[in-house]
């Protein structure tokens, strides 16, 4: 297979290269995919670095995020598995910027039905992430005024998809014009440019009687400015910390207004709570089927080839781009993407 691998830390993505390496062998539990399409994460651009909370060993294969085709299945199986030989797939496991990648069966699921592998490519991390936030964590109801920061980026239009489709009033924050009006386009009733130091007051003055807004969703770090314009009972969804600092808050402004500061890990479900993914994900597939959710990749850009996530990785950290950065992966026979 040809693949990116890491064999030492670089100082960042101009430095990975793209080699020959043997075809992997999947684990008796694994099945081996023929990756289509991979997404970027910035966890991806850290890892490479050294940098990220989890470093695999020497050599590996970077990359987490694809999508493609079955080509083998587990070797253990004892019944039919779930996904046959054929079968299109997306889902997230070490080694994705390569053209084979073996995935245990729970880091699987099926592409979306009329969805392409690029659009399914950068779905996994993302929907869940922003659908369990919103709905198992904020408990969003028809008629809620909701405030999404960073609204263009990948979780960001995954909240202002998942807010509109169940009935909330979305406001949206970004820092350029592009990003504000893609957020428009993907539903949001409201744009607000958060380099504008009154943006606590622009939002507050959207709200109904200049009540504020019932859910913030902040993968930003913008929970103390936010504080200013929320409406009493209101949540605060702690998803990230894109900004590069973690707050620290005054509690009394917690207690003066009602508010409670709700966390969302998705990562850390798997763990403790694993009975809520198919849940969440039985939620967004039926959303997809409703036509109320669809891909979010950015399309200013094309990236074709395993060549091209060094640039990819860099329009993502340079933070030049919207929604999820996916590449296309090539595969011999295959066209239709």
């Amino acid at each position: 297979m040809r693949g990116i691998q890491i064999t030492e830390y670089v100082k960042g993505p101009k430095e990975l290269k793209v080699s020959e390496l043997p075809d992997p062998t999947p684990k008796p539990d694994q099945y081996l995919v023929e990756v289509h399409a991979a997404a970027t994460n910035f966890f991806d651009i850290l890892q490479i670095q050294g940098k990220y909370q989890n470093q695999p060993p020497f050599p590996w294969v970077s990359g987490a995020e694809f999508s493609g085709i079955v080509r083998a299945t587990p070797s253990n199986a004892k019944s039919p598995p779930k996904y046959p030989v054929g079968s299109r797939v997306f889902g997230a496991s070490a080694g994705a910027y390569a053209t084979l990648v073996c995935p245990a069966e729970h880091e699987l699921l099926p592409v979306p039905k009329g969805w392409s592998f690029v659009d399914a490519a950068g779905l996994f991390v993302t929907a869940p992430t922003s659908y369990g936030a919103l709905v198992q964590r904020a408990g969003i109801k028809a008629g809620d005024w909701v405030l999404v920061h960073a609204a263009a980026g990948g979780v960001g239009l995954a909240a202002v998809q998942v807010a509109k489709a169940f009935g909330a009033t979305v406001i949206a924050t970004a820092g350029t014009p592009r990003k504000l009006e893609v957020a428009k386009q993907f539903g949001a009733d409201h744009v607000v440019d958060y380099r504008d130091p009154a943006w606590p007051d622009l939002v507050k003055k959207l709200t109904p009687k200049g009540r504020g807004v019932d859910i913030v969703y902040d993968p930003v770090g913008l929970v103390d400015k936010s504080t200013k314009c929320i409406a009493w009972n209101g949540r605060i969804l702690v998803v990230g910390f894109a900004a590069g600092q973690i707050e620290k808050l005054a509690m009394n402004k917690v207690l003066l207004k009602n508010i409670s500061i709700v966390g969302i890990h998705w990562g850390a479900y798997a763990r403790f709570e694993r009975e809520t993914i198919p849940v969440v994900w039985e939620g967004i597939g039926k959303l997809i089927e409703e036509g109320k959710f669809r891909g979010t990749v950015f399309a200013d850009k094309e990236f074709v080839g395993l060549e091209s996530i060094p640039d990819a990785l860099l329009a993502l950290g340079g933070r030049e781009t919207w929604g999820k950065v996916v590449v296309k992966i090539p595969q011999s026979g295959e066209n239709k993407l």
